[in-house]
C-alpha cells in the first residue's frame, strides 16, 4: 500500500462517470428508489470532489416537500466514530500520548482493577476487545451518565481479547472516555478544535441542534415517547442517555462537510494534528486474519480483498463513507433509511453497487 497519503495511485474517474445524468447518478437514483428513501452522494480524490448528486425528499408526510441536498444535515449515527472519535484519538497517538498496545489500566487510573483494564486501544478500535455486545445501558446501569460510564468499565468481558471481531458500541464509548481523560476536554470540544474547525466543517456538530439547523435535517425514526419523528436529536438511544455527546454516535453533518473530511484523508493539510501517519496506520488490515477484517475504526469494505485497501464505515441511520489510499479515491452516500423502516437489504445492495462502481 502506498504510504504517502497525498499521492493518488490511480487516475481520476472518467469525466462522465460522476457527471449530472451520468452512470453513477443513474445507479444511485435507481437504487434509492428501490430503497424507498432519499439521499445524497459524492465521489472525489485528493484534489477534491469529482462529482456529486442527490435524489428524493427528506421524508414522509410534512417532510415530503424538502429535497435532499449537499447542505442537508444527517444524523451520522456510527459515522461519529470516524469523524469525531477516530481523529481525536489519532491526534493523541501522534503526540505520543495514546499507546495502542498498552493495557488501558497503564494509562488510565480509573481502569485499574476493572475487567476492561487489560484491554488495549488497538483492540477497542478493531472491535476485538471481547466486550459485551449488547448495550441496554438504561436497563443495566440507569440513566446517570457517570453510572453508565462506570458500568461499562466494570462489565466482565465475554471472551478473551484478541480472539474475535465483534462490533460493539461499548468500545467507542469507553475509548471516548479515555480520550477525554487524556486530552482534558469533552469530546465535542476536542472534535471541534482538532477536526471540524481546521477543515472548515462549519455544519458539523453534536446535537441537539437548534431550530435553524433542525429545519434542514433529515428526520429519523418515530419516537413514541416524543410523539414525533426524531429530528435534530440523536437517534441512538445510548448516545441520548449520555447527553448526546458520545464516542459511538451523536454527530450531525452534511455531504458538503464530509467531502472536506474525506479529501483531507488523502491530502492532509500540514498542520492537521491527526491525518497523515494516523490515516496510514488505520487504513490497513489490523485483525490478523479474523473476520470481518478491520483497520483502526474502519472496516475493510465487504466484498473486497483486505489487501486492496478499500475501507468503509456505516451508520445505522443509513449513512456510509468509503476511502481507498491505494486508489486515491473516496466516496459518500448519505440517506435516512431508518426513517422509513429497518429493513436493510435494499440499502445493502445499493451500497455494494455504489462501492463497485466507484472503486471496482
Amino acid at each position: 500500500m502506498d504510504d504517502q497519503p497525498g499521492r493518488a495511485a490511480a487516475p481520476r474517474p472518467p469525466a462522465g462517470f460522476a457527471a449530472p445524468g451520468g452512470e453513477l447518478e443513474r445507479l444511485v437514483t435507481a437504487g434509492l428508489r428501490r430503497v424507498g428513501a432519499g439521499g445524497v452522494w459524492a465521489v472525489g480524490d485528493a484534489g477534491g470532489v469529482v462529482g456529486r448528486g442527490g435524489a428524493g425528499v427528506l421524508g414522509q408526510g410534512r417532510y415530503g416537500g424538502l429535497e435532499m441536498a449537499a447542505d442537508t444535515l444527517f444524523d451520522l449515527a456510527s459515522l461519529t466514530k470516524i469523524i469525531a472519535l477516530w481523529p481525536c484519538a489519532g491526534a493523541l497517538w501522534q503526540a505520543g500520548r495514546l499507546p495502542l498496545d498498552r493495557p488501558l489500566a497503564a494509562s488510565w487510573p480509573r481502569a485499574a482493577g476493572q475487567p476492561t483494564g487489560s484491554v488495549t486501544v488497538r483492540q477497542l478500535l478493531t472491535h476485538t476487545a471481547g466486550m459485551p455486545l449488547r448495550t441496554e445501558f438504561e436497563r443495566r446501569y440507569g440513566r446517570d451518565r457517570e453510572s453508565i460510564r462506570s458500568g461499562i468499565l466494570a462489565a466482565p468481558l465475554h471472551r478473551a481479547p484478541g480472539t474475535a471481531v465483534e462490533y460493539t458500541d461499548r468500545a467507542a464509548v469507553l475509548l471516548g472516555d479515555l480520550v477525554e481523560h487524556l486530552a482534558g476536554a469533552p469530546l465535542d470540544v476536542l472534535a471541534e478544535r482538532e477536526v471540524w474547525r481546521p477543515l472548515g466543517m462549519t455544519d458539523t456538530r453534536y446535537g441537539p441542534l437548534g431550530p435553524v439547523e433542525t429545519a434542514r435535517t433529515a428526520p429519523t425514526e418515530y419516537d413514541e415517547a416524543v410523539g414525533a419523528h426524531l429530528r435534530g436529536v440523536v437517534h441512538d438511544p445510548s448516545a441520548r442517555l449520555l447527553g448526546g455527546v458520545s464516542g459511538n454516535a451523536g454527530a450531525f453533518s452534511t455531504a458538503r462537510d464530509l467531502e472536506r473530511f474525506l479529501t483531507a484523508l488523502l491530502d492532509p493539510p500540514p498542520a492537521l494534528p491527526w491525518a497523515g501517519p494516523w490515516t496510514a496506520e488505520s487504513l490497513r488490515e489490523q485483525t490478523g486474519g479474523l473476520t470481518p477484517a478491520r483497520g483502526l475504526s474502519w472496516l475493510c469494505a465487504p466484498g473486497t480483498d483486505p489487501a486492496e485497501g478499500t475501507f468503509v464505515h456505516y451508520g445505522f441511520t443509513g449513512t456510509g463513507i468509503w476511502v481507498s489510499r491505494r486508489l486515491g479515491r473516496w466516496a459518500l452516500l448519505l440517506t435516512n433509511k431508518v426513517h422509513y423502516g429497518r429493513e436493510i437489504q435494499p440499502l445493502t445492495d445499493l451500497r455494494n453497487a455504489f462501492r463497485r462502481a466507484v472503486f471496482g
